[in-house]
């Protein structure tokens, strides 16, 4: 009888302190992203004044990749992934990081770089997270749950999705694997982080997708097709990425002269195509969302973009580029088969995810969080097909690989 109290204790204890750090993380995470988030609006609609703001991208990636040289050589390879990497090894991640991360993807996609928001306030969030360790003097196993909070933090402040977002901060870590000792602090700082900054105005997408919930087994089959062209998707964004990656290695020049040559790709690209590719692109989305019509090939030009942006000098995330990806290939399937442009343009968006970061259930949940629960049954199935169509590759290349798909 003593020992199992003695167990209730500690565990009300443990129940209590990560409540409280969690919450802690929450706060400042919210914080973080509203600045961010409000700084990088203020930045885009001021670039908008002026239609032909992109023929500065050789100029600003020169200047990003210049700053993060000279200015933060230690955290010169500080992304996503390297988080994921710091979050595994429990390593600590320095202030000058957090800086970098916050400041540079503003001029990367005001200026016209297709990079994601999510990776500045995820990231940041890892950081006050292992600066928070530090203060407290954590051991590696609580530093990395605080690590793990704060990018489960910055996702779900950033789009609106406070439990997908408190389940991809613990899903992207392992190749099918979840972190279940950081659950209850994860979803107290997702919750927390969302909260604050819907308090300080960030305004969130919310669009239901009006599906009736009456099985049919022809549908279900486009479903699952569905899931597999998604997953090879994902395996396109990933081949091309790794490509791009390789290419810039190859490239034997200085770094900084890497972010003109990246720049010049870029608008080149735009006279080529069209200047829709560049930056968020969160009105193509939402058009697609719509049911909106749009050229057939504008996923393959957002994952050329993409991939020049963030291999040749420019800063920030993926996870906005995917969701492009995701809604605009999700428009061509629909329009092949016939079938409603915006329930399979919804399906794209969280099933991209799912494939090329390996988050299958975070991407389900997401659906619920952004679409209603009536595309809940089918965006499971489309996710988890994708996720399985990738193989064991992913836009992340540090996951540690927790299980294998085949």
């Amino acid at each position: 009888m003593k020992r199992r109290l003695t167990e209730q204790t500690s565990l009300f204890i443990s129940v209590i302190k990560w409540f409280f750090l969690a919450g802690l993380i929450g706060v400042i995470v919210g914080l973080s992203t509203t600045l961010f988030l409000k700084a990088l609006e203020q930045s885009i609609v001021f670039m908008s004044l002026y239609p032909y703001h992109f023929l500065l991208l050789p100029f600003v990636l020169f200047v990003v990749s210049l700053i993060a040289y000279y200015f933060y050589p230690q955290a010169q390879d500080y992304t996503t992934d390297k988080v994921i990497e710091s979050i595994n090894e429990a390593k600590r991640i320095s202030f000058g990081s957090i800086l970098k991360e916050f400041f540079l993807p503003v001029l990367t996609i005001a200026s016209g770089g297709s990079a994601g928001k999510e990776a500045p306030c995820a990231d940041v969030g890892a950081g006050l997270g292992s600066i928070l360790s530090s203060i407290f003097r954590f051991n590696d196993e609580d530093r990395k749950k605080l690590m793990i909070c704060g990018v489960a933090a910055g996702f779900a402040s950033v789009f609106g999705v406070p439990i997908s977002g408190a389940i991809f901060g613990l899903e992207v870590l392992y190749v099918g694997r979840i972190f279940y000792d950081a659950l209850f602090p994860s979803l107290i700082s997702g919750i927390v982080s969302y909260q604050v900054s819907s308090a300080f105005g960030i305004k969130y997408f919310y669009r239901p997708i009006n599906l009736a919930p009456i099985f049919s087994q022809a549908f279900f089959i486009k479903v699952i097709l569905a899931g597999v062209f998604f997953g090879l998707c994902s395996f396109l964004l990933v081949e091309v990425l790794k490509l791009s990656t390789w290419l810039s290695k190859k490239l034997h020049i200085w770094l900084p002269l890497k972010g003109i040559v990246g720049g010049l790709a870029l608008v080149l690209l735009v006279f080529i195509f069209s200047s829709q590719y560049l930056g968020l692109g969160l009105e193509t989305i939402q058009n697609c969302l719509e049911g909106g019509k749009i050229i057939w090939y504008a996923f393959l030009a957002k994952i050329l973009f993409t991939s020049i942006t963030l291999c040749f000098g420019g800063n920030g995330g993926i996870v906005t580029p995917i969701f492009f990806i995701g809604a605009t290939s999700g428009v061509l399937f629909a329009e092949i088969f016939k079938l409603d442009i915006a329930t399979f343009s919804a399906l794209g968006l969280v099933s991209l995810l799912a494939g090329s970061a390996n988050t299958p259930i975070a991407a389900s949940i997401m659906a619920v969080e952004l679409f209603g629960t009536k595309i809940a049954p089918y965006a499971a199935l489309a996710c988890v097909v994708s996720f399985l169509m990738t193989g064991h590759r992913s836009v992340y290349p540090s996951q540690v690989i927790g299980i294998k798909k085949s």
